[in-house]
């Protein structure tokens, strides 16, 4: 049945019908059994309040006013009792004697009264006096003055719209007719001599057209006029005779009176009694205003116009004779990659040898662009593998500080650096000074990690912060992670750069056991998934309760527990009391007797002793993008950790997922240049040859000769922490961010053997291993053997290794 059949077979009354139940009676399917218990209720009770009154109400009555008052008994009885048992009667009001007459002077009144009273007042039931009333005692002759009208005239607009205003639309009928009118009258009608004169008068004006068209050369009065002038006189010019000047400019018929008469161009004799030609100066704008414009006085049409700028000193017409940038910028383009184009080089060669023009602006603006046309460098083929070995550099190591939010992170590394005088106590006094401003002065050694003004308005780390420091044996640098909930992305983007850990705990009395319950346990879990082996648990603030052994040890038995629970080795694992405020036993050990129960290492202590991760330099080049910025260097500058492989200067290298080839110009290692650079390693590397908006923060860098691929469908083997099922996650390794979805759980796996337990299972339960398939919404590049992250509604949901 089509859609037009189906409406006009509609049966408007039955769909009607559904809607015409009253919502205020009560229906057997609305009520529940609950309900039917307390109407049952309801109605014993307002029988016995109403006793043998309650004889005359219905059952039914009592049960809509007991749902309409909620059970409220007492409201129930005053309403049947109102509306039933004794409805108040009626008052008849006693009619008003109807008014026998009203007097004049009453009417009067009225009249007068009119219009005084409130706009929105009670109106009156007075009858109004009939017209004939108000000429009751007017005579018909001599009407005094006082009862006489004035008639005032109206007043009316003055003037109207210039040009006169539109007038009533007519309909077509309309303007047939008055167009047939107007024909037969202009047919009739003799044409009157004072109309015939004027168009005589309008055919001898002279305008441009008409002066072309009619005008002989040689045949104007001012022509034969000099002429017979100059012939007078002897050849001589005669300035006394020569028209007067025109102020705004001479008119088109004097301009070509004067070319011909200076020409020679007149061939016939002028008359000696010829007329004297007068020149009259232009009418004035008001003179247009009032009188228009006539035909002989409109401004002749030219056909070439000067350019007002080519009168300037500065024009130079040659000014675009040289390449422009944008060809400059296509030369320097077309030497991208480990090939010089000499062809470019030498576009922009002549570029730069092109005649410069005299002091035009736009030559000078050309001029003034510079680019750096030098070649590229070239690969020196370094061994690099050899070369570290053979250097002697101090050994590197990256740890990341993490820990609850207000565990005092920041304000740690910030008194650390400031230890080891790697920061000026005068930069912390005028840290100092501003966050008294803001009422924050405790925040002032944070201040030297936390840089943004966002971080420092809100008191909290947003993003990852770093910072170097070294000793006699190692060069460290600090990853300064967030520990509020909300930036957990970014904590795992720093915990995925470190070697190790520093886990800052808070030992106030209750706010340790408010980040065990927050994300003290979170972060230690995501450390154990990225890889993270050794962790440093530093017991932050203790000597706010007088550096107490008991709370030392409590501290340290609670958070043993959750870290081999979550599979650390207890060897891997060191605690450190610390006060990050004070510097106690950061440095050096603390001089506070109330310490002296302690014999352990201080926290620098504790850090040399960590190893930094074996560096995998056999394998290919990788590294993660984690800024992209413009330094000295070179325009386009990106840092992060060198993940696998060797990198060095003029090597080639494909930028992931975007595919985009570049070369490496340069390579800085902790603020020094060098020509390599190896896995483990923080680098700033300057590229060239690739256009910016192809690289973002999480992007992968690997080597042209073995890039790594991309892929939207990964296969992971995960661990749950909560449960798994078909769901939208999203997917974390380090800075790379991609949203997707659990396609399929092919089998539930044994966490020892890594036997299939249960195939394709519908959930999987916490702390069990399982192998997922997930389905991206765009291509990444991600390799087998990598560490990933599952997070769904900000809780991390499973970690495992890619397959």
């Amino acid at each position: 049945m089509s859609r037009h059949q189906a409406v006009r077979n509609l049966d408007y009354e039955e769909v009607l019908d559904e809607y015409d139940a009253d919502d205020g009676e009560l229906g057997a399917d609305q009520l529940t059994p609950e309900d039917r218990d307390a109407l049952a209720k309801g109605a014993e009770q307002v029988r016995e309040t109403l006793g043998s009154a309650a004889g005359s109400l219905t059952t039914q009555q009592i049960h809509d006013a007991l749902w309409y008052y909620y059970y409220d008994i007492e409201k129930t009885v005053d309403y049947l009792l109102k509306k039933y048992i004794t409805p108040p009667t009626p008052k008849s009001e006693p009619k008003k004697p109807k008014e026998a007459g009203r007097t004049r002077q009453q009417m009067q009144s009225d009249v007068g009264n009119f219009g005084m009273t409130s706009s929105y007042g009670i109106p009156s039931t007075t009858p109004w006096p009939p017209p004939s009333w108000y000429f009751e005692d007017m005579p018909w002759m001599n009407v005094p003055k006082h009862r006489q009208a004035i008639m005032t005239p109206p007043v009316l607009p003055v003037g109207g719209l210039l040009g006169g205003g539109e007038g009533p639309k007519i309909s077509k009928l309309q303007a047939l007719a008055a167009a047939r009118k107007k024909k037969s009258e202009a047919v009739k009608k003799p044409e009157e001599p004072e109309e015939r004169t004027q168009k005589r008068l309008a055919e001898l004006n002279i305008n441009e057209q008409t002066y072309s068209e009619n005008v002989k050369p040689g045949s104007s009065i001012l022509a034969k006029r000099q002429k017979l002038v100059s012939a007078n006189s002897g050849g001589k010019a005669m300035s006394a005779e020569q028209p007067l000047p025109i102020p705004s400019g001479p008119s088109p018929l004097t301009t070509m009176e004067a070319d011909e008469a200076q020409n020679g161009q007149s061939s016939d004799p002028a008359p000696a009694d010829e007329q004297a030609v007068t020149s009259t100066s232009r009418p004035s704008a008001f003179a247009h205003v009032l009188c228009g414009l006539s035909a002989g006085s409109a401004d002749p049409s030219t056909d070439t116009f000067n350019l007002p700028y080519k009168s300037s000193p500065l024009f130079n017409s040659a000014a675009f004779d040289q390449p422009s940038p944008d060809d400059i910028v296509l030369a320097a383009q077309a030497k991208a990659g480990n090939r010089f184009d000499a062809a470019a080089a030498k576009s922009a060669a002549a570029a730069k040898k092109a005649p410069k023009s005299n002091g035009g602006p736009p030559t000078e603006a050309v001029k003034d662009l510079s680019l750096d046309d030098a070649p590229p460098p070239k690969s020196k083929k370094i061994n690099v593998l050899q070369e570290f070995e053979n250097s002697k550099s101090k050994r590197s190591a990256s740890f990341v500080v993490v820990g609850h939010v207000d565990a005092g992170k920041s304000t740690l590394m910030g008194r650390l650096l400031l230890e080891l005088k790697f920061v000026e106590q005068h930069l912390i006094d005028r840290y100092r000074r501003q966050a008294e401003k803001l009422g924050k002065s405790s925040f002032a050694l944070a201040w030297v990690m936390d840089q943004r003004e966002e971080e420092r308005e809100r008191g909290v780390t947003i993003d990852i912060a770093t910072n170097q420091f070294e000793t006699d044996k190692t060069q460290f640098t600090i990853l300064d992670a967030p520990g509020h909930r909300d930036f957990v992305p970014n904590m795992i983007a720093g915990a995925s750069q470190a070697d190790f850990a520093v886990l800052v705990i808070d030992a106030n009395t209750g706010a340790f056991e408010k980040g065990l319950k927050g994300q003290t346990r979170e972060h230690a879990l995501l450390l154990r998934s990225l890889g993270v082996q050794r962790v440093i648990v530093a017991v932050n603030k203790l000597d706010m309760v007088g550096w107490s052994e008991e709370r030392f040890n409590e501290i340290s038995e609670q958070v043993t527990g959750f870290m081999k629970g979550n599979g650390f080795q207890l060897k891997n694992v060191t605690f450190v009391p610390i006060s990050g405020l004070n510097g106690d036993n950061l440095a050096v050990r603390s001089e506070d007797p109330a310490l002296s129960w302690y014999k352990g290492e201080t926290l620098i202590q504790a850090l040399e002793d960590s190893e930094p991760l074996a560096r995998a330099l056999e394998k290919p080049f990788r590294m993660s993008i984690s800024e992209i910025f413009k330094s000295q260097q070179s325009q386009l500058t990106i840092s992060g950790r060198i993940e696998s492989g060797t990198v060095q200067t003029g090597e080639s290298i494909v930028v992931q997922p975007s595919g985009e080839p570049a070369s490496i110009r340069s390579i800085e290692v902790d603020t020094e240049i060098q020509d390599w650079a190896v896995a483990g390693q923080n680098v700033s590397l300057g590229v060239y040859g690739i256009d910016p908006i192809h690289i973002r923060v999480g992007d992968i860098i690997s080597s042209k000769a073995e890039p790594i691929e991309t892929s939207d469908l990964l296969t992971m083997k995960v661990l749950a922490f909560e449960h798994l099922m078909p769901m939208p996650v999203d997917v974390h390794r380090g800075r790379l961010h991609a949203a997707g979805r659990i396609q399929s759980i092919p089998a539930v796996l044994n966490k020892t053997t890594g036997a299939t337990e249960k195939k394709n299972p519908k959930v999987v339960a916490p702390a069990k291993v399982a192998r997922v398939v997930v389905k991206l919404e765009s291509k990444v590049p991600l390799e087998a053997g990598q560490r990933v992250v599952l997070r769904m509604g900000g809780e991390t949901v499973a970690a495992g290794l890619l397959e």
